[in-house]
C-alpha cells in the first residue's frame, strides 16, 4: 500500500454530506480533497489546494463518498436463474426458493464459496461500493453458519448472523426445536464471526414470537440488532425492530401508519431494496412517505441469487428515483450515509475530515447522473482506504 499524502483536485461537484448550510449532500464546487494515512485530512477550494505526494485530477467531475451497502446475501452456491424466469412468467415471489440455495451452499467447498464472495465484492468495488455488509443464511446449520461468517469475516467487519433465514427441510415440522438450535450451538458457534444478528420475520419464515427470541439471544451474545421485516406484506416485524433497538429494519415494502410512525419516533433506519422489488415484480416502498415523516432512509442491493441478484448501487439509486419517489439528492444520501447509519458506522459514507477516504470519481459532472444515466458505468476510480483500486 502507498503511503503518503494524496491530492485529488479539479473536483467539479464534491459531495460531502457533512450537512452544512442544510444541504444534506454538503455539495462543494470547484474542490479539493486531501488524503493521509486512508483517511480524509482536509477538503476546501480547489484554489487553496495544499501541496501532497501524489495527485489525481478529477477533471471537472464529481466526487462522491463510497457507497455502504448495508445489506447483501454474498456466501451462496448455486443458480436461481430458473426461478427468476418463473417471476417474470408470473409466477409469485414466496421465499420458498431460499432452501434450494441452502442445499448448494451446504455442498460448496469453501474455496467456492470464497470465490463466489470475492466475484461479488469486486462487482461492488468497481461501482463505488467501498463498504459492504454480508449476512450468512444460507448454511441453516451450525458448522454450515459459521463457515460463511468465517468466510465473509475475510471480506468486511460488517457480518451479519442470519441463521434465522427460513426453516430448513429437516426441521420443517419442527419450528421450536430450530429456533433452540439457532439460539444454542449454533449463535455460540457463529457469534465469533459475526457483528450482528438478523432474522427473517415474516409470514413462511418466522413469527414475532421466534424472532424476538431470536435477536434477544443475540443480544445477550453482544451482536447488534437488524431485522428483515415487512417485505410480503403487512405484519409486526418492523414495530419489533424499533422495540428493540434495532439498526436497521429492512424492505419496508408494506407499512401501516403506526410503523411509520414507530420508525420515526427512534433512531431505527429502514433500508429499502429496490432491487428485490424489481427482480419480483413486487410493489415498491414509498420511500416519499417515511421521508416526509422523518425517518432515516438507506438503500442497499440486497445482492443474493434468488431475489435481488444485483451488485450494484448505482442501478437501486436509479430505482430508488424512479420508482420510490426520491429525489437524486435524497437517493445518493440514503446511498452512503444512510447506509453507514445502518450499520452505525461514523468512519464512512461522508468526505470530512476524519473519515475514511473511500471516494469514486465519477465519469460525470454531478451526483445527478446516476439517476439520470441509468444502467451506464459511471464510475471512473474508485478510493479505497485512499488506495486507488
Amino acid at each position: 500500500m502507498t503511503r503518503g499524502s494524496l491530492l485529488v483536485d479539479h473536483i467539479g461537484e464534491l459531495v460531502t454530506n457533512d450537512g452544512r448550510d442544510g444541504d444534506p449532500l454538503g455539495v462543494r464546487r470547484d474542490a479539493a480533497l486531501l488524503v493521509e494515512d486512508g483517511e480524509v485530512a482536509w477538503t476546501g477550494p480547489a484554489r487553496h489546494a495544499p501541496a501532497a505526494d501524489r495527485r489525481i485530477d478529477a477533471g471537472g467531475a464529481a466526487v462522491l463518498p463510497g457507497f455502504v451497502d448495508s445489506h447483501a446475501h454474498l456466501v451462496f452456491a448455486g443458480d436461481r436463474a430458473a426461478e427468476f424466469a418463473a417471476r417474470m412468467a408470473g409466477e409469485r415471489y414466496t421465499g420458498g426458493g431460499i432452501r434450494t440455495t441452502v442445499g448448494a451452499t451446504r455442498a460448496a467447498s469453501d474455496d467456492d464459496l470464497r470465490a463466489t464472495v470475492g466475484r461479488l465484492r469486486a462487482e461492488m468495488l468497481r461501482q463505488g461500493t467501498t463498504t459492504v455488509e454480508i449476512k450468512s443464511g444460507y448454511g441453516l446449520n451450525v458448522a454450515d453458519e459459521a463457515r460463511s461468517l468465517r468466510i465473509a469475516a475475510e471480506f468486511t467487519g460488517d457480518t451479519t448472523f442470519l441463521g434465522a433465514h427460513v426453516v430448513p427441510a429437516e426441521y420443517a415440522d419442527r419450528p421450536d426445536d430450530y429456533v433452540g438450535l439457532v439460539c444454542g450451538p449454533m449463535l455460540a458457534a457463529a457469534a465469533p464471526y459475526a457483528r450482528w444478528i438478523d432474522v427473517f420475520c415474516e409470514r413462511g419464515a418466522f413469527d414475532a414470537d421466534h424472532a424476538r427470541a431470536i435477536l434477544a439471544c443475540g443480544q445477550a451474545a453482544g451482536l447488534g440488532v437488524r431485522l428483515h421485516a415487512n417485505q410480503l406484506g403487512p405484519g409486526p416485524g418492523v414495530r419489533l425492530g424499533v422495540e428493540l433497538g434495532a439498526a436497521s429494519v429492512d424492505h419496508c415494502t408494506h407499512l401501516t401508519d403506526a410503523d411509520v410512525d414507530a420508525l420515526a419516533g427512534s433512531e431505527t433506519v429502514a433500508t429499502l431494496l429496490p432491487g428485490a422489488e424489481f427482480s419480483t415484480r413486487s410493489p415498491y416502498p414509498d420511500a416519499r412517505r417515511l421521508l416526509d415523516a422523518g425517518v432515516t432512509v438507506a438503500l442497499a442491493t440486497d445482492c443474493n441469487p434468488g431475489s435481488s441478484y444485483t451488485s450494484s448501487m448505482p442501478f437501486c439509486v436509479a430505482l430508488a428515483v424512479r420508482e420510490m419517489r426520491m429525489t437524486p439528492a435524497e437517493a445518493v444520501w440514503a446511498a452512503t450515509a444512510g447506509g453507514a447509519a445502518a450499520l452505525r458506522r461514523t468512519d464512512v459514507g461522508r468526505l470530512t475530515p476524519g473519515a475514511r477516504a473511500d471516494l469514486m470519481i465519477l465519469d460525470a459532472p454531478s451526483h445527478l447522473h446516476l439517476a439520470y444515466r441509468p444502467g451506464v458505468p459511471l464510475i471512473r476510480q474508485v478510493l479505497h482506504n485512499g488506495v486507488p483500486r
